[in-house]
């Protein structure tokens, strides 16, 4: 007998052998009616696996989140038959579960079009009326290869020849159709439901290397009922008109080009605003104690062999050989550069909590496919900063930067912030010692400062462990940007000491922080979060002075000095067009504010103010108009101080 323990806590005894589904039966019919799988010890297992030893039980039915990763999962290998049965000859290569959705790649000479995907999606709700049942199967090596060799399945094959000697090959059938999987999978096609749809296409190397042959990618998302379908898919069409490439080009933001391929080209608009953020990010950080510094953008490697950042990040590194033969690399992180300036000049305990800062360009070499605007680039500048610290100081360090962290983000409109804790990693440096204790003195930080985490399992830094703070944007959306890392690791191996007060060297704690992360991503993230519409402090062009009449333009210009006096970001329009035309072409630029100006606004002094997004107009005594602007245009930390003046 096994005992099992139910979410209550209740315990009861089986067979060993029993199944999910038998227990489910068991329980009551209508349970096993919505059953989709099971989970034992929190790892998702099929309803039909047979259970063996004590553990913790779950039935999970299709309305619990667990199961969209099995309705995902599960459709993803309905695609695949899908495609099979209506393009004969289609080689199926890997069809995994991604965020919202699934994606398979095929090999196929023809290309896929988008037209084709009402046939597919046609096909896939046949296939799922047929209720087939997903069943298991476990072949050995030779029968494995042998079965998809003669299907013409050369990928599958080659996956078989990549699973490890020691473990099982295992195979799921939904009726006639066989696919290579680990699982788990639901009882049946039927259970999928008909909340899916297919998105996009897309072009994909196999196993992710540019040599390998291109494959054709599938993209599509499955949802438990028809409403969370039509809610994810209202916000994919926001997201579209919020896509910031697109506003990018209408703002005169930026723009990137072949010859410089995940590096941005920053217009005059788009460097006013992100010299912006700098410069806020720079009064921050001054608050906090921190002090900012610059380090080279290249550095010999046997640096980054030592820091282990070679050998574990070395096939994204762009590097140059000089003529003295000396190899060097574009700096893919700021971290060793920083641990140079802690060791140049003798520390002592008493210069420690060191905070320095740089706002440094890395560069890290991502596959042209990963490229995404502003998202994914491949030269960026982070916020970067690292605290020198003792073991002692960890504690109220953290406490200090998380306090940071959030408030900055409330600046930026972002209330809704999420704390995920990752852990040591697979591939990492340093002893379990040493992570048992980075770990440790995280959990005791977040526990002081009363930080609510969830964890994320084995996705820490290769020196040590994390926070990682995700954004929620106005539609919904989440964001991965901040950070603080507890790094007992990479200041031993770079040499960093400093002397204690028993006069003894000491190696410092390294506390890694990030605020937007990289200035280019979140700068993306703030176009969408707002549509462009963004907060007059942060808008490139702040105002535009746009006249009615010629009869006006003197007075235009008069406004607009006093406006560029008084600290906005102001332009004139002084064009021989229709006020409405000129209206039109600024809004669409997303210039928050247009002051219009006549010839009865120059007789009184006034303006009439237009505000993006509204149809209202409001005429103003000049003075009172540019009073409003200026309070408008300080940023909330300098509001806060009581410095009524525009960034």
């Amino acid at each position: 007998m096994i005992t099992l323990t139910f979410p209550d806590d209740s315990k009861r005894e089986f067979p060993e052998g029993v199944t999910g589904a038998e227990i489910a039966e068991g329980i009551s019919r209508s349970l096993a009616k919505k059953a989709m799988v099971v989970k034992l010890d929190g790892e998702l297992t099929d309803l039909a696996e047979p259970i063996t030893a004590d553990a913790r039980i779950e039935i999970v039915t299709r309305d619990q989140p667990d199961a969209l990763e099995i309705i995902r999962h599960d459709c993803a290998h309905v695609l695949a038959e899908a495609v099979q049965e209506l393009f004969p000859g289609t080689q199926v290569t890997i069809g995994p579960v991604i965020d919202n959705g699934f994606y398979y790649d095929f090999a196929r000479e023809e290309p896929f079009h988008p037209d084709d995907f009402p046939k597919i999606e046609a096909k896939m709700r046949e296939i799922i009326g047929r209720d087939a049942a997903f069943t298991k199967k476990v072949w050995d090596r030779a029968e494995a290869r042998r079965y998809f060799g003669e299907k013409g399945e050369a990928y599958k094959v080659e996956l078989i020849d990549a699973i490890p000697e020691d473990q099982d090959i295992r195979f799921y059938s939904q009726g006639a159709w066989t696919d290579l999987c680990r699982g788990p999978h639901g009882p049946s096609t039927g259970k999928i439901g008909n909340a899916f749809k297919l998105l996009k296409l897309a072009g994909a190397y196999w196993r992710g290397d540019s040599n390998n042959p291109m494959l054709q990618r599938i993209y599509g998302t499955a949802w438990a009922n028809d409403d969370d379908l039509k809610a994810y898919l209202t916000m994919l069409e926001e997201a579209e008109k919020r896509d910031h490439r697109r506003l990018g080009r209408e703002m005169d933001l930026f723009h990137f080009q072949e010859e410089a391929p995940g590096a941005v080209f920053w217009h005059a608009n788009g460097w006013t605003l992100f010299q912006a953020l700098i410069a806020y990010m720079r009064r921050r950080q001054h608050e906090g104690g921190f002090v900012e510094v610059n380090t080279p953008d290249m550095m010999e490697r046997g640096l980054w062999e030592t820091s282990g950042h070679w050998e574990k990040f070395g096939e994204n590194m762009f590097t140059t050989i000089t003529p003295d033969e000396r190899v060097h690399c574009c700096k893919p992180m700021n971290c060793p550069g920083h641990v140079q300036i802690f060791k140049n000049g003798l520390k002592s305990y008493r210069d420690l909590p060191l905070r320095i800062a740089e706002f440094g360009k890395v560069h890290r070499y991502e596959p042209s496919g990963a490229l995404h605007g502003l998202m994914r680039v491949r030269h960026f500048t982070q916020d970067d900063a690292h605290i020198f610290c003792t073991e002692d100081q960890i504690t109220e360090e953290c406490i200090s930067v998380n306090a940071l962290i959030l408030s900055i983000y409330r600046d930026f409109g972002f209330e809704d912030v999420r704390i995920k804790f990752s852990d040591r990693p697979e591939k990492r440096v340093g002893s379990d010692a040493v992570w048992d204790k980075a770990e440790d003195a995280l959990k005791q930080a977040c526990e002081a400062a009363g930080i609510a985490w969830e964890l994320n399992p084995g996705e820490g830094a290769f020196y040590g462990p994390k926070l990682e703070y995700v954004l929620r944007d106005a539609i919904g959306r989440d964001w991965q940007c901040g950070t603080l890392q507890v790094d007992f690791n990479l200041p031993d191996r770079l040499g960093a000491f400093y002397i204690g007060a028993d006069g003894e060297k000491h190696v410092p704690v390294m506390l890694h922080r990030a605020m937007f992360g990289s200035l280019e991503r979140f700068t993306g993230i703030l176009i969408e979060n707002y549509a462009g519409h963004l907060p007059l402090w942060l808008s490139p062009v702040q105002v535009v002075v746009a006249t009615i009449t010629s009869d006006a333009d003197d007075y235009a210009r008069q406004v607009l000095a006093q406006l560029e006096a008084a600290g906005i970001r102001a332009e004139i329009d002084l064009r021989n067009e229709k006020i409405n035309y000129k209206v039109r072409e600024h809004s669409l630029a997303k210039v928050p504010v247009i002051v219009v100006c006549g010839k009865r606004e120059a007789e009184e002094g006034t303006v009439n103010v237009r505000r993006l997004g509204s149809k209202d107009q409001s005429l103003l005594p000049l003075d009172q108009a540019i009073a409003g602007f200026v309070d408008e245009a300080t940023p909330p930390d300098l509001k806060r101080a009581g410095v009524a003046k525009a960034a």
